[in-house]
């Protein structure tokens, strides 16, 4: 199992709920594969360099977990498909 680390960006209009209930699915996925979150900073809304689908600000958020490469690729295709994550950044952290 390899260390990851996921960047999240939401888009900063969701309600509180909404955003919790977005971050929760990512998380459920890689606990439901067989993978542990190690941790989930939250780093609240921040000003974008440049405008991500007509928004210059967003929510992040960077979770770091252990898990297989599959997790990776549904993680991966979860985040793309939702239309509140306006851009996801995994990487694979060497110990």
């Amino acid at each position: 199992m390899q260390k990851y680390e996921m960047l999240i960006l939401l888009n900063s209009e969701l309600t509180e709920e909404a955003r919790e209930a977005e971050l929760g699915k990512y998380s459920k996925i890689v606990s439901d594969m067989g993978g542990t979150v190690e941790s989930f900073d939250k780093w609240g809304v921040k000003k974008t360099t440049y405008p991500i689908k007509f928004k210059s600000d967003a929510f992040y958020a960077l979770m770091t977990f252990v898990a297989e490469g599959p997790v990776v690729t549904e993680l991966d295709r979860v985040a793309g498909i939702s239309s509140d994550c306006l851009r996801r950044m995994i990487t694979k952290i060497d110990e």
